[in-house]
């Protein structure tokens, strides 16, 4: 299986921006933890701060992966046009957060892209990501019958 692990602004600083909220790591040191969970997942990763690159990517995988797990940043609470990208595919999409976005400021407390998501994980820093490729897992076809 394809999955997309798409991060959008502010995301590349992930251990050195605010840590009390987001962490110590980088997605670069957490990456190969998930290469090692998920062995049997073609995981492609792409982070960028705007938000024309994020809807291009989704637009390029949004047809062909089994699924994306998108943590949009700010963007979250901001992009119609991210929402309507969202919309527009057929490759289903898991919201992460790294922070509990419902202990935060209210602005925050609000997602325009959740509507168009199967789903959505927040508050549990970067095991945010571990969660939503479980859901990914819990979708591959299974093999029934007897082992020969």
């Amino acid at each position: 299986m394809k999955i997309l692990l798409l991060n959008g602004p502010n995301l590349n600083l992930l251990g050195r921006r605010e840590p009390g909220i987001y962490g110590t790591r980088s997605f670069d040191e957490y990456l190969p933890e998930l290469r090692e969970a998920f062995p049997h997942f073609e995981l492609e990763y792409f982070q960028s701060n705007h938000e024309g690159e994020l809807i291009d990517k989704l637009h390029e995988v949004g047809f062909s992966y089994h699924g994306v797990v998108l943590n949009a940043g700010g963007y979250t609470h901001t992009s119609v046009a991210l929402a309507d990208a969202i919309a527009a595919i057929g490759t289903p999409v898991v919201e992460v957060h790294l922070s509990n976005l419902h202990a935060r400021e209210e602005f925050r407390q609000r997602s325009l892209i959740g509507r168009n998501c199967i789903g959505s994980i927040s508050g549990f820093k970067l095991e945010s990501y571990k969660l939503a490729l479980h859901y990914f897992d819990g979708q591959r076809p299974k093999r029934v019958g007897f082992k020969v």
